[in-house]
């Protein structure tokens, strides 16, 4: 039996947890946040999809299987960690590049953002797999 107040909340909650796990993401290695906690809230996010109605909607609205989010994940987060062996510095070193945007700023985007990414994938990855298993069963 499904509740029509569940599945209501549900459909606006959720864009809304995936835009915060973004903003997790986004917020990073400098203040709470990054790719672990911002992972967990777009599971969430998908959990809550899953239980309004069930885990094969939950499973289309994200289209792809969450094990290919685990190798996704794992193959950005290595990426990461070795561009700074590749430049001949330390594994993990963060590497960062500028790019001058048309208005005339700079953007810097570092090899920190990327690990944080492969995590928030793997993160994600796993969690949905476990939970939505569990509730197939």
């Amino acid at each position: 039996m499904r509740s029509l107040i569940l599945a209501t909340a549900a459909r606006l909650l959720v864009p809304l947890l995936l835009l915060f796990s973004v903003f997790l993401l986004l917020r990073g290695h400098n203040d709470p946040g990054g790719g672990f906690a911002g992972g967990l809230v777009a599971s969430a996010a998908f959990i809550l999809l899953a239980i309004s109605r069930d885990p094969a909607a939950a499973r289309q609205a994200l289209h792809i299987e969450p094990q290919a989010l685990i190798g996704v994940g794992l193959l950005v987060a290595i990426g990461a960690g070795v561009v700074g062996l590749l430049l001949g510095d330390p594994l993990l070193t963060g590497q960062w590049l500028e790019i001058s945007l048309p208005d005339g700023s700079r953007l810097a985007l570092g090899t920190p953002l990327a690990f944080d990414v492969g995590v928030y994938l793997v993160v994600m990855g796993a969690t949905l797999t476990m939970v939505l298993t569990l509730a197939e069963e």
